[in-house]
């Protein structure tokens, strides 16, 4: 298809030429994606009216239809009366900028850590309910194994080398407490990765340390895993993790990296809309303070140059 005006056909590759004289085109989908317009049109505006009067002048503007507040998050201005109100320092916190994407990416590991729980919690009940009935499915495969061994051997499959076989037999005789113990084991893990699923999908601090700290202890493991036998599953398992912990560490600045809490905090601050209207409030007055001082030191050099009792 041409499109009108004789410019050239779009392409495949989602780029065109707009004439002769015209570079290439980059198609790319999400160069004008509004992170914040986006949060909004799914949770609603943050609007806030703090009581501090010159602070809540710089959120509110007059309009035809009435007031309009300024969003916390995506700085449109809303008719209607403010969400909240109340001093400064009390008002919500809300995610803007890096926060909002810092926020889908934990949240996107919580469901991975969630799902990752629940299968091991079916897991650990699955090794209980074996352990209590070993003896039963024991039996079951001491009398039909013999029965499949002739048709394995026709089939040209050694049935008792082959991995299920073995890994059966090996679960069979393993000892009652060996059972316990891993039931355990496998149980707790699963309750500590729903513990880190809620606490990231909540965006607490104290979620991000246990994530932390619970994913890095069981990374030698799962390195020895990957050394035993190396499979697509497991790289992918500690590529995640690695990249979990890391992502964290340095973008949450836990245990004192890049200054910590502390720096976080502020970090955080600087991009909050009532911070930045706080601090060009703050500059406004210090300027405006400036030309006074200059309007009234010109003055005063003015009255002494006109006053002959100067001279």
């Amino acid at each position: 298809m041409v499109r009108s005006g004789g410019s050239a056909p779009l392409r495949a590759s989602g780029s065109y030429r707009c004439g002769p004289y015209s570079g290439r085109v980059a198609w790319r989908p999400f160069a004008n994606f509004d992170r914040e317009l986006r949060t909004c049109s799914r949770k609603g505006h943050a609007t806030y009216r703090p009581d501090e009067t010159d602070l809540a002048e710089r959120l509110r503007v007059d309009t035809a239809e009435g007031d309009a507040w300024r969003c916390l998050r995506c700085g449109d201005f809303v008719i209607g009366e403010p969400g909240g109100s109340g001093p400064a320092d009390e008002a919500p916190t809300v995610l803007r900028g890096a926060a909002l994407r810092d926020a889908a990416i934990l949240r996107l590991l919580a469901v991975e850590r969630g799902i990752r729980g629940i299968l091991l919690l079916f897991l650990g009940y699955g090794i209980y309910r074996f352990k209590g009935s070993k003896n039963a499915l024991e039996q079951v495969f001491q009398t039909y194994l013999p029965l499949l061994k002739p048709v394995a051997d026709r089939a040209g499959i050694d049935l008792q080398s082959a991995g299920p076989v073995r890994l059966i037999d090996k679960a069979l005789h393993t000892p009652q407490g060996t059972l316990t113990w891993v039931t355990i084991g496998v149980l707790a893990y699963g309750v500590l990765e729903l513990v880190e699923a809620v606490g990231l999908w909540s965006l607490k601090r104290w979620g991000e340390y246990v994530a932390v700290i619970g994913t890095s202890v069981f990374l030698p493991l799962e390195i020895y895993e990957i050394l035993e036998r190396v499979t697509w599953l497991r790289i992918g398992a500690l590529v995640i993790n690695l990249f979990a912990v890391v992502y964290i560490l340095w973008t949450k600045r836990l245990f004192g990296i890049r200054g910590g809490r502390e720096a976080f905090e502020a970090e955080r601050a600087n991009v909050s809309m009532l911070e930045v209207q706080r601090a060009a409030l703050e500059r406004d007055v210090s300027d405006s303070g400036r030309r006074r001082r200059v309007r009234q030191e010109g003055l005063a050099g003015a009255a002494r140059g006109g006053d002959p009792s100067q001279e």
